[in-house]
């Protein structure tokens, strides 16, 4: 969950045109359009028919991988998210980047229901691990979502014993959404003992909510990022506990003059960071089709 941060916040604040440029390489061949009209598919044929499934991730980071895959895709700027239509295997699929945090996943996944009405919705991007079992790049298919508040939601989801024996990166557990970043070791032990969870997100809670309410299908689908012994380099550690850009930019030049490596080390996390949301595509790819009508 931090290293989505850190990419997210702390490199654009750092360095703005170089991260938009390495945004704008993952996204090359996606078709940007305006909205079909009424009526209208995708390649502006016949009646449109809802997607099978809508992938809810917070940001663009998490779902370029998944984009990259997908065919015949058109963008639309939404009041409450970016939406990318398109098509995986056959399957229509809506990838929708909602922004961070509870409130912004639980208004994107209202209206992208309103609007498609999508046969599934998959809550999916990075999550950080709360046991040391869940390593990075480990894939956790949640059965129950808890918050803060103690609001518990059964996802109904199960899966045979021995799949998970035969494949020892994916996980089946309980998943913590959280309303601000857990950083430090025995945060995370807290919280799976009090929560009985063994990772946590941000938005997840408020999605399932949203389908629960509307009855549509759901499923959760995180990529961990962080483990439980991940630690972030010093520099970035001091940076994150600074409160302004100022500081974050202070911090940053003296890690460079201090230790001129620490700026590899800053930008080897976008790197992470990438590979994890195509690991995580690579995943999905295979789980849609799955998922019944």
């Amino acid at each position: 969950m931090w290293l989505r941060w850190v990419v997210t916040n702390l490199l654009n604040e750092m360095a703005e045109e170089k991260v938009q440029q390495a945004v704008e390489r993952a996204k090359h061949f996606v078709q940007t359009a305006r909205r079909p009209e009424p009526g209208q598919d995708l390649l502006g044929n016949g009646v449109a028919a809802p997607p099978d499934v809508a992938l809810v991730f917070a940001l663009g980071l998490e779902s370029g991988g998944l984009v990259d895959r997908a065919t015949h895709v058109v963008t639309t700027e939404c009041p409450a998210f970016v939406e990318r239509l398109g098509e995986l295997d056959g399957r229509r699929v809506l990838i929708a980047e909602s922004g961070v945090g509870q409130q912004a996943a639980r208004r994107a996944t209202e209206d992208l229901i309103k609007i498609h009405r999508p046969q599934w919705v998959v809550a999916a991007g990075f999550a950080g691990a709360l046991v040391p079992a869940l390593k990075y790049g480990h894939i956790l298919m949640a059965d129950s979502i808890v918050d803060s508040a103690r609001r518990r939601l059964d996802v109904g989801f199960r899966i045979a014993p021995q799949v998970t024996a035969a494949n020892p990166s994916l996980h089946v557990g309980r998943l913590l959404s959280v309303d601000q970043l857990v950083r430090q070791r025995a945060d995370k032990e807290r919280l799976a003992a009090e929560f009985d969870a063994v990772a946590c997100d941000m938005e997840t809670m408020a999605i399932a909510h949203v389908c629960r309410e509307r009855q549509v299908r759901f499923l959760a689908v995180r990529i961990i990022t962080d483990g439980l012994d991940d630690r972030l380099p010093p520099e970035v550690e001091h940076m994150l506990d600074q409160q302004s850009l100022a500081g974050k930019l202070g911090a940053a030049t003296r890690a460079i003059f201090q230790r001129p490596g620490s700026i590899k080390d800053i930008w080897k996390l976008q790197e992470t960071a990438h590979r994890a949301a195509d690991r995580l595509a690579g995943f999905l790819v295979g789980v849609i089709p799955q998922l019944g009508a």
